[in-house]
This record gives structure tokens, C-alpha cells and sequence, in this order.
């Protein structure tokens, strides 16, 4: 009777690497888009604990902090896709924070998960007004990253034939 040792068993299973639920490889060509990086703000750590828990379920990197205050001396618009913040906290509120984001990165999108709304929206790109589940939230930032992803230059040399007018072109990308 032939023995086996653990490491003669499990050596030919494929080694996952990264993310959980994320592999090395795609299946087909098609490579893994960039994972997202979330800043979430939120004073209440049972709040915080369960939304960070549950967008990353969702596949996203979040990072997570208890203030404002904290969540600007971490924030970097080359690694935070997007913040998600409360309104209601202890020192600086989450729309005193988002001007300060803005004046960082006009680009990183702003989505204020509060029971609060603040007086002044200038600087938020999206109120949930709470108690909203958490489906809620998952969705609006799906669409403000939809919204803040480029979008591929369409014109002149854009996979045309050669015949194709300029004209043509345009009139496909409008």
C-alpha cells in the first residue's frame, strides 16, 4: 500500500494568487479589469465593519477609517477610485471633507451615505439618504465609476475602413 504524503497530494492543485475570488488568469483572452479601490468614512465602527464587509464582496479594495480627519491623511487620488463617506461625524463633517477631496482630485467621485443631508452639495456627486440597503449603495457606485471611466477616443482612425469619411465617424460617436 502505497503512502502519501501531504505535499505529493495537494501539489497538483492550482495555486489561487491576489484577491479572493479573483485567479491570475481569465478564462477566454480577456484580462481582469482593474480592481476599484474605495475610501469609506464612517464614525459608527458597526456601520463601518458591515459596509466594508459587504462591498468587499463585491470585489472592491476598501480601505476604511473612523474620521475625516483620518480619511484625508490617507487618502491618494492614484489609489482611491472613490470615497464613501457618512455626514454625520465627530470633528470635520463628510461634506467639509469632500470640498477638501475635490480641492485634491476634481475627479474622484464623492458618494455621501449619511441619515443626514448636508446644506451644501457642491462637492458631493451623490446622496443615499439612510436607513437605504446596502444593494443601494453598491449600486451608486457602480454608476459613478461608470461615469468617471474614460471613454475610448472615437474619430478619425478608430477601426474604420479606409473608405469610412470622417463624417461617418463623428456621426457614430454622437
Amino acid at each position: 500500500m502505497a503512502r502519501h504524503r501531504l505535499g505529493s497530494v495537494c501539489s497538483g492543485l492550482p495555486v489561487v494568487r491576489g484577491v479572493i475570488g479573483r485567479t491570475e488568469h481569465s478564462v477566454g483572452s480577456q484580462p481582469l479589469p482593474p480592481i476599484k479601490t474605495i475610501l469609506l468614512v464612517d464614525d459608527a465602527d458597526d456601520l463601518r465593519v458591515t459596509t466594508k464587509w459587504f462591498l468587499t464582496n463585491f470585489g472592491y479594495a476598501v480601505d476604511s477609517v473612523r474620521s475625516a480627519e483620518e480619511a484625508l491623511a490617507l487618502f491618494d487620488p492614484k489609489i482611491h477610485d472613490i470615497v464613501v463617506t457618512d455626514n454625520s461625524m465627530s470633528g470635520m463633517t463628510g461634506a467639509e471633507m469632500a470640498h477638501i477631496i475635490k480641492m485634491r482630485s476634481r475627479s474622484t467621485p464623492v458618494l455621501m451615505f449619511s441619515g443626514r443631508v448636508p446644506e451644501d452639495q457642491s462637492c458631493v456627486d451623490l446622496i443615499i439618504l439612510r436607513p437605504a440597503h446596502l444593494l443601494m449603495l453598491k449600486d451608486g457606485v457602480e454608476r459613478l465609476l461608470a461615469d468617471a471611466e474614460p471613454t475610448p477616443f472615437r474619430g478619425i482612425g478608430n477601426g474604420k475602413p479606409s473608405g469610412a469619411s470622417e463624417a461617418q465617424s463623428v456621426r457614430e460617436a454622437d
